[in-house]
């Protein structure tokens, strides 16, 4: 039997992809809980161990990552969209942003490693942990997040992408630190106004993160490197990337609640 020729087999794929993507999206949407706030949880769920001492929280009603997660995505979405306005920088960041990016990892290991000992009574630990130092260090790795995936993404897709790096001074640095305290403070500040966005846009980068690193997969996979232009050119990967997104989101979701049989966090 002969192959199938290679521009019906992508015709077929671009019906094929988003159709199993929408069949994904409402499947999921359906069986998860109501509410913007409802589908947020459900996607927290899926990454994060959301124990509520260990959360903030809107009103009365927990946010749908820790304290840390929230960090880590909030940063990492920071992160992303400063970059936009440098290009295609497809350069990673030089030595002494390097270095500064190593420093932010190294803070989110110590601090996390100290607040997972505090789940036994009996470990040792450096310090008493909290909520804003999880929320801070968090942020600080999501920075990093961002500054790494953005040009892999870049250097991945595009067929122009420029070799400087979007990072590479620390007045940037010192930019994006600057709005990344704002950020955290109207986390910590608990004011619904403000809270209610933030906790959608956390969960929101989830999706976004996962669903670029999907596209990078898939571009590979297909052997499609670097023969974009524009995003509207990369709409089917991007689609394919989402889809696997939300794809592991479902069976993570799926596995937590055979496991728990609640939507609740493991530990209150």
């Amino acid at each position: 039997m002969s192959e199938q020729p290679e521009p019906q087999r992508r015709k077929w794929l671009k019906l094929a992809i988003p159709s199993a993507a929408l069949l994904v999206l409402l499947t999921w949407l359906y069986y998860t809980p109501p509410g913007l706030l409802g589908k947020a949880d459900a996607i927290g769920y899926a990454v994060c161990h959301r124990i509520s001492t260990r959360s903030f929280f809107l009103d009365e009603r927990q946010l749908p990552l820790c304290a840390r997660c929230s960090g880590m995505h909030l940063g990492a979405l920071l992160g992303m969209l400063y970059q936009l306005r440098m290009g295609k920088s497809g350069a990673m960041p030089p030595r002494k942003i390097a270095i500064l990016l190593a420093i932010f990892l190294l803070a989110f290991a110590i601090d996390g490693t100290n607040s997972y000992l505090h789940l036994f009574p009996n470990a040792p630990s450096l310090y008493e942990p909290n909520n804003i130092l999880r929320l801070t260090t968090g942020t600080l790795l999501g920075i990093g997040i961002a500054a790494v995936l953005y040009p892999v993404f870049n250097q991945t897709v595009w067929a122009e992408y420029s070799p400087l790096p979007a990072l590479s001074k620390y007045r940037q640095m010192l930019e994006l630190l600057g709005i990344a305290a704002l950020i955290d403070l109207a986390v910590i500040s608990q004011n619904p106004l403000l809270l209610y966005p933030l906790s959608l846009l956390s969960a929101a980068n989830v999706l976004l993160v996962l669903g670029l690193i999907y596209t990078i997969i898939w571009v590979l996979i297909l052997k499609r490197e670097n023969r974009y232009n524009t995003i509207r050119e990369l709409w089917f990967l991007l689609t394919a990337g989402l889809a696997t997104a939300v794809l592991q989101i479902a069976i993570m979701d799926v596995g937590r609640f055979l496991l728990t049989g609640s939507w609740e966090s493991f530990l209150s």
